[in-house]
């Protein structure tokens, strides 16, 4: 799917069916808008977490955020070690906002995701004061069906090639539901409906963005 008309109008709807969920949703047509707009509505006061999310590294949220002044919990960067990493994933669950994509977005406004570790899934659900969460008009698909193969066919072997991890997806480009301990695809979550105790705030980019 691309940004024309037609997409657009899809993308609208999901925005609707995510309301009806009683998630906060909103449409940005640009990457660069949905850029400006994080950044007007997190406080530089904020702490920030960001999930492992290839949509907010294209968009280099981290470091305009760092730039700005604000505290953010990163565990993506180069150079971390293995208990650096664990600390900044428990600290982004207490965070003020947690910033983080999604792997697919259903046409009734499911959020559909696979996680390796499960601080990025945690966090968007329960725990910080506020979630915001990106998704890419690519994203979106009729249902938690699709979603799935979504998943195996795309965000997963690409994530994986985008990690180095030696998993057999890498080369044949679809899961294998392999076994090995480097796999990534071990927590799955659907968020149905938004949770009570969260503030979950979904925008939808009018541009292909992450996997």
């Amino acid at each position: 799917m691309h940004g024309d008309g037609r997409s657009e109008a899809e993308a609208l709807k999901v925005v609707e069916a995510l309301k009806g969920n009683r998630f906060e949703a909103r449409y940005l047509r640009t990457a660069a808008f949905a850029a400006e707009e994080l950044l007007a509505a997190i406080p530089r006061a904020a702490t920030v977490g960001i999930g492992g999310s290839w949509t907010l590294m294209q968009l280099d949220i981290a470091a305009k955020l760092e730039e700005r002044g604000n505290t953010v919990y990163c565990h993506h960067k180069s150079g971390l070690t293995p208990e650096e990493i664990l600390a900044i994933r428990r600290k982004q669950l207490t965070c003020d906002v947690f910033l983080t994509g999604t792997n697919a977005l259903t046409a009734d406004g499911r959020l559909v995701n696979m996680d390796a570790t499960g601080n990025r899934v945690a966090a968007m659900m329960f725990g910080p004061k506020k979630a915001i969460v990106l998704a890419g008009i690519n994203k979106i698909v009729p249902g938690v069906h699709e979603a799935m193969e979504r998943i195996r066919a795309t965000a997963a072997p690409q994530n994986n090639r985008r990690l180095n991890r030696p998993n057999p997806c890498v080369a044949s480009g679809h899961c294998m539901d392999c076994q090995g301990p480097t796999r990534l695809c071990n927590i799955t979550t659907i968020i149905h409906k938004k949770p009570p105790a969260s503030d979950i705030h979904v925008w939808i980019v009018g541009e292909e963005l992450g996997y």
